[in-house]
């Protein structure tokens, strides 16, 4: 029988059988979308000394909220986010901040859990500011890092921010300096900065970060592959993760490859010599050692006056990337620019003009030569 007179016949059925309970009664039309009795209400707008005062008491709602003022693109936060963090900055760099790096895999969000919980218990605050890539295509980012934290996600003593890079160089988040000084004038006196792990994002972390510590794997390579790797020159030490079970042996080889590696490397300019350490954040063995390493490279760094060193360099570094950004963004928003940068694109694509000649051209045009 075809799929067609079954049809037929459930129709003739329907049409003799009104009490059927396969009768479809009639629906209400034009029914709202929305619920007519909703009101929308409109975010309480804080001032600048609520924020101020908010931040110095601890208040992570006001925390959150100055945060997304200073990363929002909007031109109206500017000034009053720069002013925010002008009035906090006496209260901050009383932190170690700490970089954390690694290929994806590493296993970075599950060792920031795992010593996140040891350092609480030792009577700090932590500050964690997870970097989310955003996606090239949609420009969205899935900030989840918090769900892979879930044992430090209620503890009191952890804050955690997920940012997206919102396309800056090699995934660090445009604003993560300033999100720093909030969070230490916050009271967090540690701040953890992931990185994605990819690109170049290690340079700009590094720039920014009292130690930079890098996650490794075993079984990533010999000694010359990581080598190879010039992110190796910025670590300040290194910690073979995932060191548990049957991994145990290879975790302990790596080690002694990657400890034998960064030997060959000229001392760094802290006088540090970079160490290698294992740990296991799923049997929690090994992190105390870490945490103890890292404690040893403070007290070195601030005994031989590498850490007010490098602050001064750092501070000095970023006002000139404040300058380059802002000369970049006045560019492109440029009307005469604006109007001029399709033409040129057409003209560089139909060989009418070089690219060097026509980068010049729009220059010469914004400078008023």
């Amino acid at each position: 029988m075809s799929f067609t007179k079954i049809n037929h016949y459930e129709k003739e059925y329907l049409d003799t059988h009104h009490e059927s309970a396969l009768n479809v009664t009639e629906g209400v039309e034009n029914q709202p979308i929305v619920n007519p009795y909703f009101v929308r209400r409109r975010k309480r707008t804080l001032t600048t000394d609520q924020y101020v005062a908010g931040i110095l008491a601890g208040d992570i709602t006001i925390l959150s909220q100055a945060i997304t003022l200073v990363e929002s693109s909007n031109p109206d936060h500017y000034a009053q986010a720069q002013e925010i963090i002008e009035r906090c900055l006496p209260h901050a760099g009383k932190s170690l901040r700490i970089g954390i790096t690694g290929v994806p895999g590493a296993g970075k969000s599950t060792f920031i859990e795992a010593i996140g919980n040891m350092v609480t218990s030792l009577r700090h605050k932590l500050a964690v500011l997870a970097i989310d890539p955003s996606s090239e295509r949609s420009g969205g980012s899935i900030l989840g890092d918090k769900t892979r934290m879930e044992s430090i996600c209620t503890n009191p003593k952890v804050f955690i921010r997920p940012s997206p890079s919102a396309g800056s160089l090699g995934g660090v988040a445009r604003k993560t300096r300033e999100t720093i000084i909030l969070c230490e004038a916050a009271g967090y006196d540690l701040i953890f900065i992931e990185t994605v792990g990819v690109g170049q994002s290690e340079t700009a972390v590094h720039s920014m970060v009292d130690m930079f510590l890098m996650l490794q794997i075993s079984g990533a390579g010999d000694e010359l592959q990581g080598i190879k790797r010039g992110i190796m020159e910025m670590a300040d030490m290194m910690v073979i993760t995932k060191a548990d079970g049957e991994n145990l042996h290879k975790a302990e080889l790596a080690r002694t490859q990657f400890q034998g590696a960064l030997r060959l490397f000229p001392l760094p300019e802290s006088g540090w010599r970079p160490r290698v350490y294992t740990c296991s954040s799923y049997t929690r063995t090994g992190l105390e050692e870490v945490w103890k390493g890292i404690e040893e490279y403070l007290d070195f760094i601030q005994a031989n006056g590498h850490f007010v060193r490098n602050r001064n360099r750092q501070n000095k570094y970023w006002m000139y990337e404040t300058i380059n950004e802002t000369l970049r963004n006045s560019f492109y928003h440029n009307p005469q620019i604006e109007a001029l940068l399709e033409q040129t694109e057409n003209d560089i694509l139909s060989d009418r003009m070089s690219s060097f000649v026509a980068a010049k051209k729009l220059l010469d045009i914004y400078f008023g030569e």
